[in-house]
């Protein structure tokens, strides 16, 4: 995957979305860009847009959507519940794949020249982009709002640190960032009470609340040595909350910022809330996701919950986003689908490269048979392997879940997730095997005139021939590594599946002898022999060893099946 950043910009508008049309069109104008996400909220007047690239043309795309909003948006009319500044509220720059923090940084103060140079906008860099210290958290940036920035612009200490320093009644002022992967993440409640919603909010959030001697609501306030407030910390670290009523759906919720989801994952602040909201006789109803959520943050509630009903863990992804989407209610208040709320499945469904894995087997069959040459022996082994791969897990997951057997149910569910990581890594090879092939036939027709093109496609030959072999040999690894659960699962698993873990040592088998023709077919086309001849001889061991685990597993199966 090439260098990708995340833009996530907020803008005053969420009420007409004819505005917001004209602001997603300039961010689609930019090639290389893809639009993920629009997201907008009648109650705080605030569209929330997540839009996805290489750094440069993403720049590109925000400068153009600032512009715009600059144009088009008035801040003198704009009225929500949500803290704001500024038309283009914040801009925040965050890593997704193959990018630092530190480059995310350089990234987002260019942002921030640019967008102060050539749309006007008053720009304060905040997180880790911020350049000086007290303006990292935007709480302080932002403070005062939209209502505070001409006393605020007349302080010296509040100088932007890009673009115009004056006030601008149209279009405020904007905070640019870079940040890590920030999760906006509402929970709903039982409750018209902005008062009650807070003081849950107050309970979770990592700031806390000011405390008080005696009565927490009016008693004096402790000040430390230096007089200043003392506060007391809540329960959850790097969660930013406060409680509102959205008149949209007649509700209260907890509206938090998840900064750190490898701190405080989103099921644990949901639990949190749920334990903090009984606590005051409210009710947790549900929740929903702001913009877009990591895929592991949502697979990793679906283990949460299944794990809570010790149930097996080794399940597909989509049934345990089920499961998560189910236990925290986060298709209450709209239809939560996968593909437009998980950043990585939103990327892939809006990329124009049709995925093997992705056809019916029907289509996958017929595909596999037509005059085109790939895919080939290495992505049907890939196949053969996880299908496999699956049939074990299959067994482990039944297993655990057999009346009688409650005590190992996560020695079962243990053995089920390996089976999931190999059927899913054998899965990803399906569609790698047909790329390696596709990138030989590329480098074949690379252009020979001159000696430089010559070599150069020489060179690209050699490594797209070295990844021809690679990627069979993964399947070979993968395939062979996998027996050992289906040896397991013929030794120990539940007595009625016993065949269908003879079936997956047969499959894993043929993958493995199937992938082992793939990489002595490419071997004699790499130029480097002393590489060739170690993958042909590891190859060689892997097959032996692999038909050696399978008569082991068919002996077991057959004496079970004939017993």
């Amino acid at each position: 995957m090439p260098p990708l950043v995340e833009c996530v910009p907020n803008f005053s508008e969420g009420r007409d979305m004819a505005v917001m049309k004209q602001i997603t069109d300039a961010i689609e104008s930019v090639d290389g860009v893809s639009l993920l996400d629009v997201d907008p909220g009648q109650a705080t007047n605030r569209t929330v847009v997540t839009f996805v690239g290489r750094p440069e043309p993403v720049i590109e795309a925000a400068v153009r959507a600032g512009k715009k909003a600059a144009e088009l948006i008035d801040m003198s009319k704009h009225h929500g519940e949500h803290p704001r500044f500024g038309a283009m509220d914040v801009c925040p720059l965050v890593p997704v794949a193959d990018m630092t923090m530190d480059e995310t940084v350089e990234y987002a103060r260019q942002l921030a020249r640019r967008l102060g140079e050539e749309a006007g906008l008053t720009i304060y860099c905040y997180e880790s982009a911020a350049l000086k210290p007290e303006r990292k958290n935007l709480a302080m940036v932002r403070a005062g709002e939209y209502e505070g920035l001409t006393e605020k612009l007349a302080k010296p200490e509040f100088k932007p640190d890009f673009g115009p320093a004056e006030f601008n009644a149209r279009s405020g002022a904007t905070a640019v960032g870079a940040r890590d992967f920030l999760v906006a993440y509402n929970v709903n409640l039982n409750t018209t009470s902005t008062r009650r919603a807070n003081a849950i909010a107050f309970d979770v959030r990592e700031k806390g609340r000011i405390k008080r001697e005696g009565d927490p609501l009016t008693g004096p306030v402790v000040k430390d040595e230096n007089g200043e407030t003392v506060w007391a910390p809540g329960s959850l670290k790097c969660v930013k909350g406060i409680g509102w009523f959205i008149e949209e759906y007649g509700i209260a919720q907890i509206s938090m910022n998840l900064t750190n989801i490898s701190v405080t994952p989103v099921h644990v602040a949901f639990d949190e809330v749920c334990k903090k909201s009984e606590a005051r006789g409210v009710r947790v109803t549900g929740s929903e996701i702001v913009g877009l959520i990591p895929l592991k943050a949502v697979l990793d509630a679906g283990r949460h919950y299944l794990q809570k009903q010790q149930r097996s863990l080794g399940v597909s992804d989509k049934e345990l986003i089920k499961i998560a989407v189910k236990s925290m209610g986060l298709d209450e208040l709209s239809a939560f689908k996968p593909e437009e709320k998980i950043i990585e499945y939103a990327i892939a469904a809006r990329s124009k490269k049709s995925r093997l894995v992705s056809m019916s087997l029907e289509d996958f069959v017929h595909e596999s048979a037509s005059e085109s040459p790939a895919p080939g022996g290495g992505s049907v082994s890939a196949s053969v392997g996880a299908m496999g791969a699956a049939m074990a897990t299959m067994v482990a997951n039944l297993s655990s879940h057999k009346r009688g057997w409650d005590d190992r149910w996560e020695e079962y569910s243990g053995w089920a997730e390996k089976g999931k990581a190999y059927h899913d890594e054998l899965l990803r090879l399906v569609d790698e095997d047909t790329d390696a092939f596709n990138a030989i036939m590329a480098a074949f027709g690379l252009p020979k005139g001159s000696d430089a093109e010559k070599a150069e496609r020489t060179r690209t030959i050699q490594a797209a021939t070295k990844y021809a072999i690679e990627v069979p040999f993964a399947v070979m690894e993968t395939a062979y590594e996998s027996m050992a659960m289906m040896k397991a699962m013929a030794e120990i698993g539940l007595p009625a599946s016993v065949s269908d873990a003879g079936v997956a040592a047969l499959c894993a088998r043929s993958a493995v002898m199937g992938a082992y023709l793939n990489v002595k077919i490419n071997a004699p086309g790499l130029d480097d022999k002393a590489v060739a001849a170690d993958f042909l001889k590891r190859g060689a061991e892997i097959e032996e060893k692999a038909a050696k685990m399978e008569q082991e597993v068919l002996a077991i199966v057959n004496e079970k099946v004939s017993s």
